[in-house]
């Protein structure tokens, strides 16, 4: 079984993780120790920016689905070429944070763009949390009538302090996992949640539909190896939890 047919099983079990090293982590010592966490923990996919020496690093790492987040379709067609298993437009929750924004067309135009230079190629898209919901089920349409694989949904950046403990993880996921019940219930294509998913939070984001989720600061943040590892197995023993649950369900 091919690296990306491994992850589209675990998607199709609605128990994907994929652990983010960041868009914008260009750290080479920061992005090794969450690729060596993610492989030994079975995470389902590390996904790294579109940096030539990182992809080339993690490459000769992990044997784990690797994919490179951008917003420019070139960069991300050139990762394909240096060993990318797939590619995603986003993550945009770290662009924010530079006073940047995306509207529903952009994304698209972006998208189209992508699709026309990667060909077959995997292929996720972020769904940026600032458009109203009615405009991301629409959008979720037109990414899903042009054969995107995996849509993935976020919160809306925000630099306000968010609550102490638990309430303050929830409340930093809430969005994110309201947007991905409005979705599932709209689109057929999967659904990645990303933004504030975390141990705490991730077993909400399986119970709102979601078939991955995608996992940054709660790992990359960490000081030690040793704790993004145990972070890491948390969550794909969670998944694995939820998606058991299904089938009993079922």
């Amino acid at each position: 079984m091919s690296r990306i047919e491994s992850f589209k099983r675990a998607l199709d079990e609605k128990r994907a993780v994929k652990i983010i090293a960041g868009i914008d982590n260009f750290d080479s010592e920061s992005v090794k120790k969450v690729v060596s966490a993610a492989t030994s923990a079975g995470a389902s996919a590390i996904d790294i920016c579109a940096n030539p020496d990182i992809i080339a690093m993690a490459r000769t790492m992990t044997d784990l689905p690797l994919f490179v987040s951008s917003i420019d379709p070139e960069e991300l067609a050139h990762a394909v070429a240096l060993g990318a298993d797939a590619v995603e437009l986003g993550n945009f929750d770290a662009l924010y944070k530079k006073g940047m924004s995306f509207s529903s067309s952009q994304v698209l135009n972006l998208a189209k763009r992508t699709k026309e230079l990667i060909g077959d190629t995997f292929f996720c898209v972020t769904i940026p949390g600032e458009l109203e919901i009615s405009e991301q089920i629409e959008l979720a349409r037109e990414l899903e009538s042009i054969g995107i694989d995996l849509i993935q949904t976020e919160g809306h950046f925000t630099n306000e302090s968010p609550s102490n403990g638990v309430r303050g993880l929830i409340e930093r996921a809430e969005l994110t996992i309201s947007n991905t019940i409005e979705l599932t219930r709209n689109i057929e294509t999967p659904v990645m949640t990303a933004t504030g998913i975390n141990p705490t939070t991730a077993s909400l984001a399986f119970a709102a539909g979601a078939s991955a989720i995608g996992c940054g600061s709660c790992v990359n943040k960490l000081d030690s190896e040793l704790s993004m590892m145990a972070v890491s197995r948390s969550l794909v023993e969670i998944a694995e939890r939820s998606a058991q649950y299904t089938v009993e369900l079922v």
